[in-house]
């Protein structure tokens, strides 16, 4: 029971703070149609600028702050470099995704920094609340992606947000109606960018180091995640339900990785199954329409 009840409490405290960076793909992939994979390299980032700062004395809240904004940043020169200077959705995330591994080495002055020693937002949480080891993680955790959750499901249904996810489905029908959709892009690009340095910094300070590797493979878990949480929740299509089907997906992807762990899986495989992972959620539908002898499209090539 008590093997249970930690599994369950390890894949809450990762389906909330790795929920957050689930939604940020969301917005980007499924709502912009815009293949971002420079969350790789906002990821570190926001744990590096929170690590940096929390070092330096600063209000952890600030530095958690700081470090959001470090990625609405990155973010917005992701879209900039897209719509203002042309390069394709998917080499610009590239490019940030290269360019971002310098920074975030500059930003920490070497390859990671330790924060065992410092205050950090886990610290006055613990000191305002009481809680401490795994119920603290998952109550600070909740409290965010809560806060998160009532905050994009305001936004995405004011006029902003329409326009936005109405960029994705049909941008050419929108720049003839006069709607500047490079503004779409960039607001898009920019929150992405900034919930997933959020859950950087988060993971950073809850771990007590930030390391600059820390974010590989973030954009397959992300994307695993959300085809989990679609097909749990087949294919939401309301604002709520999108929501729910990140965070749901996202825990029922680490429960499962935290299971293999348990049962003696390497540690270094875990790539490579979240990986099989994805293409078997991929794949499925396709079989699926092969076995009825519907017709398939061919596969995207960008």
């Amino acid at each position: 029971m008590d093997l249970l009840i930690s599994i369950l409490s390890v894949a809450g405290y990762e389906g909330l703070i790795f929920g957050l960076v689930a939604i940020g793909v969301y917005i980007t992939f499924r709502v912009l149609g815009f293949p971002d994979l420079g969350v790789d390299a906002t990821f570190p980032l926001g744990g590096a600028v929170a690590a940096v700062f929390i070092v330096k004395g600063t209000n952890p809240l600030l530095a958690t702050s700081l470090a959001f904004a470090a990625g609405l940043l990155a973010g917005m020169i992701t879209g900039l470099l897209n719509t203002k200077l042309r390069i394709s959705a998917l080499l610009s995330g590239i490019l940030m995704m290269v360019g971002l591994y310098s920074v975030n080495l500059r930003i920490m002055g070497g390859a990671n920094i330790p924060l065992l020693r410092e205050i950090t937002a886990f610290d006055l949480f613990s000191k305002l609340t009481g809680l401490h080891g795994m119920a603290l993680s998952i109550a600070l955790a909740g409290l965010v992606a809560l806060f998160i959750f009532f905050i994009l499901n305001w936004f995405l249904r004011t006029e902003i947000g329409l326009a936005l996810r109405a960029s994705g489905d049909n941008e050419k029908m929108l720049r003839g109606l006069g709607v500047d959709t490079d503004k779409n892009i960039l607001i898009g690009c920019s929150l992405s960018n900034g919930l997933v340095a959020l859950a950087g910094a988060l993971v950073a300070q809850n771990q007590g180091f930030c390391d600059v590797g820390m974010g590989i493979g973030i954009i397959v878990m992300a994307l695993a995640a959300i085809i989990i949480g679609e097909g749990l929740f087949g294919h939401p299509k309301g604002i709520l339900s999108i929501l729910l089907a990140c965070f749901v997906g996202t825990f029922a992807y680490r429960l499962f990785i935290t299971l293999a762990l348990r049962l003696g899986l390497p540690p270094g495989d875990l790539k490579l199954i979240t990986s099989i992972l994805v293409v078997i959620a991929l794949g499925i539908p396709h079989l699926r329409k092969r076995m009825r002898q519907e017709w398939i499209p061919p596969a995207s090539r960008m």
